[in-house]
């Protein structure tokens, strides 16, 4: 997992960030009322005065309904809302339900928690004129992919280290960042020390044509970057890789004071390790926007174990069926890896006493182009035949 800091290699000095008039894009675009908390500083906030990406952060949100007809089986059910069904709990809560923001729509090809990091990163990129890009990841990285895809829209190009070897056929994520990216497959004994590799490979970029100027930004594997981060209990769901979703709106959630809290599966690494994690960037956010009272002394995330552990990667029996069956009754696309993991999350918190007060609310992180992969990998599962119950 790496968390190093957004990196800027250059061939000439930057030229200073373009002078854009203040704005208020957190509170316009969430639209809720200013908090005090916000206002308690007389010098506002740096997070106040940034660009975003997304020409709309709004996506659409959906209800689900389930039943358990029996012992081993659900069945799920699901409705469009509009942001005003959310108002009122006793109102909008029937039992054994749950809430479900649709991300993996915001763009065809970047989506998800993709599109909310980059929604951050690309606005502090462009401002300095940077002309290439350079990260990393696996073969079928979703973030490879939505960086490529990002730069090619806005004219810059992205050089895309990938681990392991070049795939027999193209398909998924690796087909998508092979089309909008410069591509290159690296050995995982050289993968390894990721920090050389990316520095060694953006001194190359900047120098590989005499005299046309190259300035070059080295994005962390992931996004993982501080950039990149109403009186309604909510208990917010998310699927956690590298933490650095679940710490961001962590973070926006504790900005607002808002009653809310972040419940993350782990999915690639320890409770310690991603607690690690969330110190780092809570730190970093804290030193870089000027919020040292931000209260965070036991954590602002409650990271959770899967509810069938497994090594990352690694889809049990029966996980690709249920994908099918939620798609057939919904149409909401989950995949094994990710997204799956937190749907089931969210089902155990509607059906919770526990939290009851609350309403549950799944973010969808997208991620269901991984699918394209999968079906290599797991061809049998993938058959015509209809799918199979799965017993949580």
């Amino acid at each position: 997992m790496s968390l190093r800091r957004v990196t800027i290699t250059v061939a000439a000095p930057l030229p200073p960030p373009l002078q854009t008039p203040p704005q208020l894009p957190i509170l316009s675009r969430l639209r809720v009322a200013p908090c005090r908390r916000c206002y308690s500083n007389p010098k506002p906030s740096p997070l106040l005065r940034r660009q975003w990406m997304l020409s709309s952060p709004s996506a659409p949100i959906h209800a689900i309904s389930f039943t358990k007809p029996s012992t081993s089986s659900f069945t799920y059910y699901s409705n469009g809302l509009s942001v005003s069904h959310l108002r009122s709990a006793e109102e909008a809560k029937p039992s054994s339900s749950f809430y479900l923001i649709r991300d993996d729509l915001l763009h065809p090809l970047v989506n998800g928690n993709k599109a909310r990091k980059l929604d951050a990163i690309i606005p502090l990129i462009l401002r300095h004129a940077a002309t290439d890009l350079i990260t990393c990841g696996g073969a079928q990285s979703a973030h490879t992919a939505a960086l490529a895809v990002c730069c090619a829209e806005r004219g810059m190009r992205a050089h895309l280290l990938l681990r392991g070897e070049q795939p027999a056929v193209p398909t998924g994520y690796n087909l998508v960042s092979l089309m909008y990216g410069s591509v290159s497959y690296v050995p995982r004994s050289v993968y390894a020390n990721r920090n050389e590799m990316l520095m060694k490979h953006a001194e190359l970029v900047a120098g590989d044509q005499v005299g046309n100027v190259r300035r070059v930004v080295i994005v962390n594997e992931g996004a993982g970057s501080v950039a990149a981060l109403l009186d309604q209990k909510i208990a917010l769901v998310v699927d956690a890789g590298t933490g650095t979703t679940a710490v961001g709106l962590a973070l926006g959630i504790a900005y607002l004071g808002l009653p809310w809290k972040v419940v993350a599966v782990m999915l690639a690494d320890t409770k310690e390790k991603y607690e690690e994690c969330e110190k780092c960037l809570v730190s970093d956010f804290k030193r870089v926007y000027g919020l040292e009272s931000l209260e965070d002394d036991e954590g602002i995330v409650q990271w959770v174990e899967r509810l069938h552990p497994r090594r990352f990667g690694k889809v049990l029996d029966g996980e690709i069926d249920l994908c099918r069956q939620i798609a057939q009754q919904t149409g909401v696309p989950l995949d094994p890896i990710y997204t799956l993991a937190a749907w089931e999350q969210a089902v155990l918190f509607a059906d919770s006493e526990d939290e009851k007060d609350s309403l549950v609310v799944m973010l969808h992180t997208g991620g269901t182009l991984g699918l394209f992969g999968l079906a290599q990998r797991y061809a049998s599962d993938f058959s015509s035949s209809g799918p199979n119950r799965h017993a949580l």
